[in-house]
Order: structure tokens, then C-alpha cells, then sequence
């Protein structure tokens, strides 16, 4: 049987209809029932038949960093797909990054060592790779990690999170670490991520900065993953990219695909330097959640580029375009305002 974390998110319920669809016995852990419904909705996109499909999953209430509660999801476990993460570039936000990420992931860990399950793939980020001072030079998985730089706690919990999985592999646990770019999918509009994204652009954004980044369709890092879990590779990690674009590009892109105004105005690095301290003051003086980090404002201006031919090589695999997975997302989201 497999075991799912993280199955109530954009990967994790891609991944579960995935695997209900090749006819796989599945076991998910959930936090809120609520968020059940957002599976559900992501199911209907891809089969008529999506509530049969959905039935066919064991769903267990059980939390990350609740032992008690993992060592039941683990009975009868053989592979698990370790998708659950806390996203947030808050920098008070940091324990509880901590907490979730890296201690949970430890649990992971540690249960599927307990359990002898016979492999772990873990979903990690890009965030988690290190960076190259040149723009135009492609980041790949040798690219050394720095702790000196000034990364973002969401990275450095992430970067934790797989020094605990490579702490597995040396205890005889069987892994494979992938980190994508930004993920582009359905069905995830006002909780963060890309979707948020779509949403902000329909909505009237306007301006974009600098930087750029890379991009995957999350159709792909589902694929991906159950292709690694399913080969003879194990105890490697691998970039999983379609494309490096600008930021600028991309919301040219959605704009276009959403049917709204592709005007953008450019907000100068030295504007986002005034807007993360301005937003850093709200925060000190009235208690406001952190809309913009330093990290983040440096990120936003920052060229990063990566390079996706080692797990090409690996599975000989084609990637979607990001134009493509675009257009698919935005006729979704679109599809789902007239709901």
C-alpha cells in the first residue's frame, strides 16, 4: 500500500488521482476535513467518474508532527509520497517552519525506517538548491547550498527537511528527493502558490519585477515522481523544471490566457527595498502578517535559472510547455469562476 502526506494540496491530490486512477491501494493523511472538498474539485477536472475514484482512497486524520497518529497511517505501508509541507516566507513564521518541515519530515523518516518501507520520495523545492552569482549559468543539483547566504526561512526548513531524508538513506532507507520549480495546477486559487497567482492576475495585476524563476506543470511532477518511485533509482535528487522564464513573461503569458489587460508597470528594486522595511514596520508596530521579506524582495529581483537534464536523462522525459500548462490552468480557473 501507499501512503500520501500532504494529499489535501496541489501535488498530493494531483498524485492521489493519479495513482486511484492506475488502480493503486492508497492511504492519505489529512489535517482539516474541510479541505477534503478541494480533492474532490481537483478530481472532477480530469473524470466524470471522480467520486468513485475519490471513494477509493483511505483517508486517515493524522498530523505530520503527531507520532502517535503517523504509527497507524504506517500499518501495511510499502512506499510513501511525502508531498505535506508548511509554505510561508514569514520570517516569524520560522518555528513553526521548523516544526512542520524539518521535525516532520524527521518522522517520516524515522516511521518508514521503523516500518521498512521499501522507499520515500520526498517533494522539496528549489528554494532548497544553492545559487550561482551569475544569472545566466544554470543551477543544478551540485550547485552547492550556502548557509551563509541570506536565505529565507521557508528555504532553510526545506534544506533541513532534506538533510533528514539523506539521514534516512544512510540508515538503509531507500529515497529519491525531487525539487520543482514554481508548480503551475488548478483548483488552488486563494491559498497560495501559482493558483493565487492566476488569481491576482485576473483580478488586475499590474506590475511585475526584475526576476525570474523556474516552472513546472504539476501534471508533470506527479508523473515524475511515481516513474522514480516505480524505477530501480534510488538515494538521488533531482531539479524537475519545464522551463526557466521571467517574471514578466509569465504574467504576460497568464494575462493573455485569462483574457485581461497584458499592461504591466515595472517596480524598481530599489522601490521593493522601500516596501519589505515599510512592511517590516507595519508588522513591529501593529502586528501585521509579513506580505514582503528582504528574502522575498530579493528573490522577486533575482535572475535564477536551472537545469532539468539530469532527470531527462534519467527517465527520458519531455516535459510540458509552460505556454501549454498556462493556458490549461487559466481555462480552469476561468471554468471554475462561473461556478
Amino acid at each position: 500500500m501507499i501512503l500520501v502526506t500532504g494529499g489535501t494540496g496541489l501535488v498530493g491530490s494531483h498524485l492521489l488521482y493519479k495513482l486511484i486512477s492506475k488502480g493503486e491501494k492508497v492511504k492519505a493523511i489529512y489535517r482539516r476535513a474541510h479541505k477534503l472538498e478541494k480533492v474532490k474539485h481537483v478530481f472532477s477536472y480530469y473524470s466524470e467518474d471522480w467520486e468513485t475514484l475519490y471513494n477509493n482512497i483511505e483517508w486517515l486524520e493524522a498530523d505530520i508532527t503527531d507520532v502517535p497518529k503517523l504509527q497507524d497511517a504506517f500499518k501495511d505501508i510499502s512506499f510513501v509520497y511525502h508531498c505535506a509541507a508548511f509554505i510561508s516566507f514569514e520570517p516569524d513564521k520560522y518555528k513553526t517552519l521548523r516544526k512542520i518541515n524539518i521535525e516532520g519530515t524527521a518522522n517520516i523518516v524515522n516511521l518508514s525506517i521503523s516500518n521498512k518501507v521499501e522507499k520515500l520520495c520526498y517533494v522539496s523545492s528549489i528554494a532548497a538548491i544553492g545559487h550561482n552569482n551569475n544569472p545566466e549559468t544554470l543551477i543544478t543539483e551540485t550547485t552547492p547550498w550556502n548557509p551563509e547566504e541570506d536565505n529565507s526561512v521557508y528555504a532553510i526548513t526545506k534544506y533541513g527537511a532534506e538533510l533528514e531524508v539523506w539521514r534516512g538513506s544512510q540508515e538503509g532507507l531507500d529515497v529519491v528527493i525531487v525539487n520543482p520549480g514554481i508548480i503551475l495546477g488548478p483548483g488552488f486559487w486563494r491559498s497560495g502558490g501559482s493558483g493565487s497567482l492566476f488569481n491576482q492576475i485576473y483580478k488586475g495585476l499590474n506590475f511585475y519585477t526584475k526576476g525570474g524563476s523556474s516552472y513546472i506543470d504539476v501534471l508533470d511532477v506527479t508523473n515524475i515522481i511515481i516513474n522514480l518511485m516505480e524505477s530501480s533509482i534510488k538515494n538521488e535528487g533531482y531539479i524537475l523544471i519545464a522551463e526557466n522564464l521571467l517574471f514578466k513573461d509569465f504574467n504576460e503569458k497568464a494575462a493573455k490566457a485569462l483574457g485581461v489587460s497584458k499592461k504591466q508597470k515595472l517596480v524598481q528594486p530599489w522601490q521593493l527595498e522601500i516596501l519589505w522595511r515599510l512592511d517590516w514596520l507595519k508588522h513591529k508596530l501593529f502586528g501585521k502578517r509579513r506580505q514582503l521579506s528582504k528574502q522575498l524582495a530579493n528573490t522577486l529581483t533575482s535572475v535564477t535559472k536551472h537545469d532539468n537534464s539530469k532527470i531527462k536523462a534519467a527517465l527520458n522525459y519531455n516535459f510540458i510547455a509552460i505556454e501549454k500548462s498556462i493556458k490549461d490552468v487559466s481555462n480552469l480557473y476561468l471554468k471554475d469562476l462561473k461556478l
